[in-house]
């Protein structure tokens, strides 16, 4: 038995956001939003089941939402990879899902609570260990709400959880198990089956459920991640040696720059602020001939007349 993986936005959409996930999600939000109470108790899915369009492939996230118990609004994204001001992004959904909620001429006591829940398949927060983290608004010195009912940023950070089977205690363990480890699976495990809501979410995951055309764009997908992954590793891997190129260079740079400044100062005196600002100004290949001209300096005008000639400086 093999699993279609959860954490693409396929799969999430399919698991989390069709006609016949509405068990499915409760649960869901339950064990991730409340600790696994039973704060919701029903939902509607405001988005309808639709199979992602591979051809020219859009995004890798996915945002499904559901209007909740509480008539609160709930948007769900599956992030996989870590992309630039996707913090910023996930700010701009919420605010836009909680104003667009406003038609013209509606009052503010319309607006309902809007949380959004982002699960990442990397670390966004490294100085916190926590896997689950909420956000609200409070006062920044003595950490008051501010209307903390209304709007509210949930992430779970699955490299963060590390639980083994045999250590899963909670519902919203279970889940988070199922979210990260899914498609390693060969079978249901013994701890997740007898939750009825994930044992349904593997069945709609089993890869032997899906058509020729659904294994063909999921297949697409995969490939599509592993290919951005890659060019993020590479541009990384660039970056760094890249780096390291520059720094080597700028160290022997300033090695140089203190060297012929003692020189200098023992030939020629003093050097104005002036002088030495451009003096730093030389790439490292003038820096090697002044080095070799300074045994030919007596006065300072030696030094500034080397200088208008090399480096324009006045």
């Amino acid at each position: 038995m093999n699993f279609i993986n959860p954490k693409t936005d396929f799969a999430f959409k399919k698991i989390f956001g069709s006609d016949d996930s509405k068990d499915i999600l409760i649960s869901f939000l339950n064990a991730l939003l409340y600790e696994a109470q039973p704060v919701i108790e029903d939902l509607e899915i405001i988005d309808p089941y639709l199979a992602p369009n591979i051809k020219g492939i859009k995004d890798t996230y996915l945002d499904v939402k559901a209007k909740i118990t509480g008539n609160k609004t709930v948007i769900i994204e599956m992030q996989v990879l870590n992309v630039e001001y996707f913090q910023q992004r996930v700010l701009y959904n919420a605010t836009k899902t909680y104003s667009m909620q406003l038609s013209t001429g509606s009052g503010y006591s319309n607006l309902n609570p809007v949380i959004a829940l982002t699960i990442t398949d990397f670390k966004m927060f490294e100085n916190m260990d926590t896997v689950i983290s909420h956000f609200i608004f409070k006062e920044k010195k003595f950490l008051v709400d501010y209307l903390a009912d209304q709007f509210e940023l949930v992430f779970v950070e699955l490299p963060k959880f590390n639980k083994e089977l045999d250590e899963l205690e909670t519902l919203t363990d279970k889940w988070i198990y199922f979210m990260k480890t899914a498609q390693a699976l060969q079978s249901v495990p013994e701890e997740l089956e007898n939750v009825q809501e994930l044992k349904q979410a593997f069945k709609i995951a089993n890869r032997a459920n899906l058509n020729a055309q659904e294994l063909d764009e999921l297949d697409k997908l995969e490939i599509f991640i592993q290919d951005q992954r890659g060019s993020i590793s590479l541009a990384t891997k660039i970056a760094l040696a890249e780096g390291i190129e520059q720094g080597i260079e700028q160290g022997i740079k300033q090695g140089n720059l203190r060297l012929i400044t003692r020189q200098l100062e023992r030939s020629v005196g003093a050097l104005s602020p002036d002088i030495q600002a451009c003096i730093s100004q030389l790439s490292v290949e003038e820096l090697e001939s002044l080095g070799e001209a300074v045994l030919d300096f007596t006065t300072l005008s030696d030094l500034t007349t080397w200088l208008e000639a090399h480096n324009n400086c006045q």
